[in-house]
C-alpha cells in the first residue's frame, strides 16, 4: 500500500505525481503510452526525472480505458517492475459506466493497485469506494470543479478514510483556471486536514501546478493532463513534463 500522505509544506519537496496517459489515444501521438511496456517505460523515466507517484489508465489493445483484471493487471505488474514508486489507477465511469458493474470490476481484480481515483459527482461513488476499501486500496477522492462533488464527498460517510483530495480544475481557460482553483478550495475548505493535490488539464493545466506549488499542495503532471510544455511546445515525453514541473515556481 501506498505510503501515509501529509498535507503539503509549502516547499519544493511537494510531491508531483505523473499521470501517464488518461482518455488519450493513439490520435494524441506517439508519446501517449498505451501498451503495458510502453507504460513501464515511461513510468521508470517519468520517475527518473522526479515523479513520486504514478496514476495510469490501463487500457485494451483498441486503447479503450478499463477495470477488467485482464487489463489493469498486466498493466500494473509492468510498472511495478520498472518501478519502486506507489502506483494508482482510476475507476472513472467512462471505463465503465454501470456503477454495480464498476464494484464488480473491482472484486475481481487480481492485481491491485495502491491507490485508485474515485470521481464524486459520479453515480455509485460511496460504493466504488466502500469496495476499493474493502479490497485494501487507497482512495483518491476526485472532486471536479463545477460539480456538485464537494458537498456529496464531505458528506460521505467514507470522508475521513482517503489518502487524499483530488482537486481537479476542469474545462476551464488559461485564465480562468486559477480563479475556478481558488474557488474549488473554497469549495473544500470544511474539509479538514485532507491532503490535496491540485490539479487541471489542457489550458489549464500549467497555471493551477504553479499556484499548487505556490501554495505547497501536490500535484501532478503528464500527458493525461496536457500535452505541451508551458512554453507551447509539443511535449516529447512524460519525463520531459515532469522535469518542466519541477522547475516551475
Amino acid at each position: 500500500m501506498a505510503p501515509a500522505l501529509s498535507v503539503g509544506s509549502g516547499t519544493i519537496e511537494d510531491m508531483i505525481q505523473v499521470c501517464l496517459n488518461g482518455v488519450r489515444s493513439a490520435k494524441d501521438g506517439s508519446a501517449v503510452p498505451l501498451s503495458p511496456a510502453a507504460l513501464a517505460q515511461s513510468a521508470a523515466a517519468a520517475v527518473a526525472a522526479g515523479a513520486a507517484e504514478v496514476h495510469v489508465h490501463p487500457k485494451t489493445p483498441c486503447g479503450s480505458d478499463s477495470l477488467s483484471p485482464r487489463v489493469v493487471g498486466p498493466a500494473l505488474e509492468a510498472i511495478r517492475a520498472a518501478v519502486s514508486v506507489p502506483v494508482g489507477v482510476t475507476t472513472g465511469a467512462w471505463a465503465e459506466p454501470d456503477p454495480a458493474r464498476r464494484v464488480e470490476r473491482i472484486r475481481s481484480w487480481t492485481v491491485l493497485p495502491d491507490y485508485a481515483s474515485v470521481n464524486w459527482h459520479e453515480d455509485g461513488a460511496d460504493e466504488v469506494a466502500a469496495a476499493l476499501l474493502d479490497r485494501g486500496v487507497g482512495i483518491e477522492a476526485g472532486i471536479w470543479s463545477d460539480t456538485p462533488a464537494a458537498q456529496r464527498f464531505l458528506n460521505s460517510p467514507y470522508f475521513s478514510r482517503t489518502l487524499r483530495i483530488l482537486a481537479e480544475v476542469i474545462g476551464t481557460s488559461a485564465e480562468a483556471a486559477e480563479p475556478t482553483a481558488h474557488s474549488l478550495l473554497a469549495e473544500l475548505g470544511a474539509a479538514h486536514g485532507r491532503p490535496i493535490l491540485l490539479h487541471s488539464h489542457d489550458g489549464g493545466t500549467w497555471p493551477v501546478l504553479r499556484l499548487a506549488r505556490r501554495l505547497g499542495l501536490d500535484t501532478r503532471i503528464g500527458l493525461e493532463d496536457v500535452l505541451v510544455l508551458p512554453d507551447g511546445a509539443r511535449a516529447e515525453s512524460n519525463a520531459q513534463l515532469v522535469r518542466a514541473a519541477l522547475a516551475c515556481a
